[in-house]
């Protein structure tokens, strides 16, 4: 029987493959960095090997599974390879994994990590499935009817996947050190649908969705009335959001979710369209309601008078959505955004659009620019985004203590690089000030 060595184990796509490979009844063990990760939890609850990165961890008959953050020349994979050994890159071998199960691939620019766990949530509430969330989150199981993924368009990985379904939630220009205009991502979404086998569930209110050719049949869902599943008599209540299905134009259920915002709804949708389409029942739907959420989703806590919120938005329309969410929720407090942009690139190419989107908030804190390894930052610095916000302030680990000014307020920390260092730096603050 072969061990499956994870270099990178502590990335959130290997660290949910390494745990589904583990449930599943396979030898598992992994190599990465020394730095903790909020990943390694769930791997150590497993009891899953994690060693410091050596040439002395690979071994004969292993089977590699490399992190796509690794370059050639990474001293494991360069023994791996010396030894011969079967090597994969992580979206290679998770495109063969899947095979074994009725697939159903979550992609978009937006909303995967949520709609990959709100359906995970319903399916294993009525099947054994497996499934794989970008939060890091994975679950495997033998008897798996059904295998549930985040498929990443970065760098057009998601095409080695041939999944049964795809959801797309929307097509976006992002990661524009990669792809070049809209065109070209639409391009690899239009590649993405190629591959698919049995059905497309698709965000028919996203123009750009609109415009997919498929070989197989697509389904579309949204709140415009052309849509096959569609929307209506939307109702905020006190612990969620409340809404009609209907089935091309004829009522076919209430759901309620515990959560708010439109693309929290649209992501609702998508699932009960898969759903319906498998031939499940809308009361094994209702499961919707007890959705927990997913980590670093718009995760919540209460310390003294403040909400303390975490998210990964990290695009224009993910911080619109989040703080779109944080009034809809908390409508009778300010809302402060503390941002963390995210590379150069994309903060370059979106620096209106980041302006406009956290105007949205009543005080915006903005953390310096967390860079990317593979980039030149150029000239770019926080300051062209400050100076076009007025209500913006710099925010430093040395100042955190500034936001405690904010009584009563809902502190949405969003970012994809380490702005949890400043939460949990605030956090602390906030001990020292009701133990002095």
């Amino acid at each position: 029987m072969t061990t499956y060595h994870f270099i990178g184990i502590k990335g959130t796509g290997m660290s949910a493959l390494a745990q589904i490979l583990d449930d599943s009844g396979e030898n598992v063990q992994g190599s990465d960095v020394e730095k903790r990760f909020f990943t390694q939890d769930a791997l150590e609850a497993k009891g899953i090997p994690i060693y410091s990165f050596s040439e002395e961890n690979i071994k004969d008959n292993f089977t590699i599974i490399a992190g796509n953050a690794f370059s050639d020349d990474h001293v494991e994979i360069r023994e791996a390879k010396r030894r011969g050994l079967k090597y994969y890159r992580y979206h290679e071998f998770l495109g063969e994994w899947l095979k074994q199960y009725t697939s159903v691939a979550v992609t978009g620019a937006h909303g995967k990590t949520s709609t990959t766990g709100l359906l995970s949530h319903v399916l294993q509430q009525n099947f054994p499935i497996s499934y794989l969330i970008g939060d890091g989150t994975g679950r495997g199981h033998v008897d798996s009817e059904y295998f549930v993924f985040e498929a990443c368009e970065y760098r057009r990985h998601f095409l080695s996947y041939e999944p049964d379904y795809a959801i797309m939630t929307n097509i976006d220009f992002d990661h524009p050190d990669y792809f070049t205009s809209i065109d070209d991502v639409f391009n690899a979404f239009q590649s993405m649908a190629d591959n698919v086998k049995k059905g497309i569930i698709a965000c028919g209110d996203d123009e750009q969705l609109q415009q997919i050719q498929a070989k197989v049949p697509v389904v579309y869902y949204g709140f415009s009335p052309s849509n096959d599943f569609q929307a209506q008599n939307v109702k905020e209540v006190e612990d969620g959001t409340e809404f009609d299905v209907f089935v091309r134009n004829t009522f076919y259920d209430s759901f309620k979710i515990p959560m708010y915002g439109n693309h929290n709804i649209l992501n609702a949708l998508s699932v009960i369209a898969i759903c319906h389409y498998e031939g499940l029942q809308a009361d094994a739907m209702k499961s919707l309601s007890t959705f927990q959420g997913v980590k670093r989703r718009f995760t919540e806590k209460v310390i003294d008078s403040q909400i303390i919120i975490d998210d990964y938005a990290h695009h224009p329309i993910e911080i619109t959505a989040t703080i779109e969410s944080a009034q809809k929720k908390y409508p009778n407090r300010p809302i402060v955004a503390i941002f963390q942009p995210h590379t150069f690139t994309r903060t370059k190419t979106f620096l209106q659009e980041f302006a406009d989107s956290l105007k949205e908030a009543d005080h915006v804190f903005l953390c310096d620019i967390f860079g990317s390894a593979r980039e030149d930052n150029g000239q770019l610095t926080i300051d062209d985004l400050l100076k076009l916000i007025d209500h913006a302030t710099l925010l430093e680990i040395e100042n955190i203590d500034v936001l405690q000014e904010h009584k009563d307020s809902v502190l949405v920390f969003m970012g994809a690089g380490d702005i949890q260092k400043f939460q949990e730096a605030y956090e602390k603050s906030l001990q020292v000030s009701n133990n002095e």
